[in-house]
């Protein structure tokens, strides 16, 4: 066998293959043999073909079907032979000589990249020093508190905060517009649910009232036709509903599973669940640094064939997810959709492993079960949790893979520089994003 590799562009090599006649004629005159000992042929018994008319008949055909072999078997030996790890599938294509002087194909295919890690030294990670405050404790209580709030009708002017419920028709140029009325709906005033303007100018109605408002939709309206157009809405009001909310109690403790201690155990238990959501977001925006700056320094040409295969993956579960959500998943989403995103992944993935090589990195089972037992304890039975991901092996390599992921953050930390920055829960939590004048 003799095999030569040409480099063309990138990654991609041509690995130009060539077998000696004898080899493949001595596996052809095998295969006929095998034959001859049980082909049917009119004019012969079973097994009774003379070899002369077997080949004449059957050598074109097994000539491919070894062919087809010898290019499976002799492809591996080759690339091991030639030290060439290939990133996907090969394209084959048969070279043209005679038969006499044996057979060939040419694989085109990718090659991994050759990795070198970049020194991080002068990268800096901010890693976020935060607790939860009283202050904090009390503002989430009256978030879950408002998620529960209940309506009480009154015969009162309607305020900010309150719920009115009402009847509209738009109109633009004075034609009825699509989209532009609903009947007997509820809507929170100050909740910002309408056009600028429309819930202000229902403060102060009461039930029976009926109000004309000249309002424009904002220039960047999600509806084309509608965008920047004046508008006049015709609107009466049917109800007036003020928000009561519940009592910080023990009957409000029980609808969040606290079922003992009363008040005390609830703003234990609630938390101790702020605190854990701290701690997560604080270790994922450190992992996000990290995984930012291992694409930044490390620049490598990425094969097309594993971004094409992850892209597919992607597609796939995006399709998964609209189909969950309710959504039609035979919309037609283009693969070069998920393609940046599958560029970034496999680019991570190649670097992380490459990592885990070189430092030898191994997996901290002792930090898979704290994992898994730390997911478990949202649920009601946890060691049950605990048992069903030990017993399924493909639940708990998904936790395996986020444990060595997190290691090899903790191996990237100790390359750069880690600034400890003082924060609040809120910060953390609602990061403010950058306006469009800040971000220019």
């Amino acid at each position: 066998m003799q095999v030569s590799v040409d480099s063309t562009e990138g990654l991609e090599r041509k690995m130009t293959v060539e077998l000696p006649a004898e080899q493949v004629n001595t596996a052809v005159e095998k295969r006929l043999k095998e034959i001859a000992r049980t082909v049917k042929m009119d004019g012969f018994r079973p097994g009774k073909v003379p070899l002369s008319v077997v080949r004449k008949r059957y050598t074109g055909q097994v000539r491919d079907e070894v062919f087809g072999e010898l290019i499976q078997s002799t492809y591996f030996q080759a690339l091991s032979q030639e030290k060439l790890q290939p990133a996907g599938e090969p394209s084959i294509k048969p070279l043209e000589i005679d038969p006499q002087q044996g057979v060939g194909y040419v694989a085109t295919f990718e090659v991994m990249p050759e990795i070198t890690i970049a020194d991080m030294s002068d990268k800096v990670i901010t890693k976020a020093i935060a607790t939860v405050s009283d202050a904090d404790l009390d503002s989430m209580i009256e978030k879950l508190r408002s998620q529960r709030t209940t309506w009480n009708e009154v015969e009162r002017a309607a305020q900010d905060g309150d719920q009115v419920t009402l009847s509209f028709k738009g109109f633009i140029d004075g034609e009825a517009f699509d989209g532009g009325s609903a009947e007997n709906v509820p809507l929170v005033l100050g909740s910002n649910s309408m056009i600028d303007g429309f819930e202000a100018g229902l403060v102060g109605c009461k039930a029976g009232d009926k109000k004309t408002l000249e309002l424009k939709f904002p220039d960047n309206y999600r509806v084309e036709k509608l965008a920047g157009k004046e508008s006049t809405f015709e609107v009466e009001v049917s109800k007036v509903a003020e928000p009561v909310l519940p009592e910080v109690d023990e009957e409000f403790a029980k609808i969040f599973g606290v079922t003992e201690g009363g008040v005390e155990a609830f703003q234990k238990e609630i938390r101790s669940n702020m605190e854990r959501e701290l701690e997560e977001k604080i270790s994922a925006n450190v992992k996000q640094q990290a995984m930012d700056i291992l694409v930044e320094s490390n620049s490598f040409d990425v094969p097309g064939a594993l971004i094409r295969q992850e892209a597919q993956a992607l597609l796939q579960q995006a399709k998964a997810n609209m189909a969950q959500s309710g959504q039609s998943s035979q919309i037609d989403l283009p693969l070069s959709l998920f393609e940046g995103q599958a560029k970034r992944r496999v680019q991570l993935g190649l670097v992380m492993g490459e990592i885990i090589k070189q430092h030898n990195i191994e997996l901290d089972q002792d930090r898979v079960r704290a994992k898994v037992e730390q997911f478990a304890q949202s649920y009601e039975m946890p060691q049950e949790v605990v048992d069903y991901y030990y017993s399924n092996k493909q639940q708990l390599a998904g936790v395996e893979n986020v444990v060595l992921e997190d290691q090899v953050v903790d191996w990237i930390t100790q390359q750069v520089k880690v600034e400890e920055q003082n924060s609040t829960f809120e910060e953390v939590m609602n990061p403010k994003q950058p306006s469009d004048q800040e971000s220019e």
